[in-house]
């Protein structure tokens, strides 16, 4: 059975914030229905001051999210580690890890946009050795003893339910992050398809002596949509995809790596690429991937039309794959 995931940044480009709760309220409704369907995984992600309301508390979703529902994993890839009081997210993790009994995954990454750095007073340049300090935190946070932290000793609890503590990945693209992954023996979770560098990372577990395991990006990672008829959809919804990927565009520059990057600056490009795909249920059920990534709401798509390829894929697809 593969991996399915709802994914749900809850872009909602000039909402109102009434628009916007509706939106949110919408968002925990279609997980506690994808749950409640064998759906195994909810993703969401954290970005900061996007003019189009891209989601900046992803533990709070989370939470609410484990409120609506029994099983469904919640997958939170990525935070922005540095721009996290260490101690004060050790208590947030442990709490949502207590709340969901252990059904929290936490991506860590460090970013790649300046911008949100300063929104914040963070120095960007800081970054790689605030992303220490975090990981190392919480890792010493959750066994409940007193350790020191800044200069002076500290104790956090309440102990998680997970044990030895919730699962944590550390994420990125560069051997930085690897090193950063295998140095503290916590599993490693690249940003896209990249086999160069789970090679990188096994061998620095050898030197450091520790142990992890990788979480690899299919080499096609597509965010798909489920629609009868996919021509309509594309025409009617397919600027809803564009933006995304434009803003997503707009932010990765250099040498970022994404399993979703897209150079596409039309609709019609962006149906060539294959990144993103709306698809019928018959389509996306013959894909055969190792994880189908529905993205229901993204860009600002209409609340309705995520509910109809949400379903589809629950009702239609869903079965086909469990069969």
């Amino acid at each position: 059975m593969p991996v399915t995931v709802a994914r749900f940044n809850l872009v909602a480009p000039g909402a109102s914030p009434a628009e916007l709760g509706a939106r949110y309220r919408a968002a925990l409704e279609m997980a506690a229905y994808a749950d409640d369907r064998g759906v195994t995984t909810v993703q969401t992600e954290e970005h900061h001051g996007a003019d189009n309301n891209w989601l900046p508390s992803p533990f709070a979703f989370a939470g609410a999210v484990f409120g609506a529902t029994r099983r469904v994993v919640v997958t939170v890839s990525a935070i922005i580690g540095p721009l996290h009081d260490p101690l004060r997210l050790a208590e947030e993790i442990a709490v949502l890890d207590l709340l969901s009994k252990g059904r929290l995954v936490t991506v860590a990454g460090i970013g790649y946009r300046p911008e949100e750095y300063e929104q914040f007073g963070v120095d960007f340049t800081r970054r790689g050795k605030l992303q220490d300090e975090l990981l190392e935190t919480l890792l010493k946070a959750w066994t409940g003893e007193p350790f020191s932290y800044r200069g002076r000793t500290v104790r956090i609890t309440p102990r998680p339910f997970t044990d030895p503590h919730p699962l944590l990945l550390v994420g990125g693209s560069s051997r930085a992050a690897a090193r950063r992954a295998a140095r503290l023996g916590l599993p490693f979770f690249p940003s896209a398809h990249l086999p160069e560098l789970e090679a990188y990372y096994k061998e620095r577990l050898v030197e450091y002596g520790t142990e992890g395991w990788v979480m690899m990006p299919a080499a096609e990672t597509p965010l798909l949509h489920v629609a009868e008829d996919p021509d309509r959809a594309w025409a009617e919804y397919g600027r809803h995809f564009l933006h995304e990927a434009r803003t997503y565009a707009a932010w990765q520059s250099g040498g970022v790596r994404s399993a979703v990057k897209s150079a596409a600056t039309t609709v019609e490009e962006l149906r060539g690429e294959g990144v993103y795909r709306i698809l019928s249920p018959e389509q996306c059920a013959g894909l055969g991937l190792d994880s189908y990534v529905l993205h229901p709401l993204a860009g600002g798509m209409p609340v309705e039309e995520g509910w109809r390829s949400l379903q589809l894929f629950c009702e239609r697809v869903l079965p086909v794959l469990e069969g």
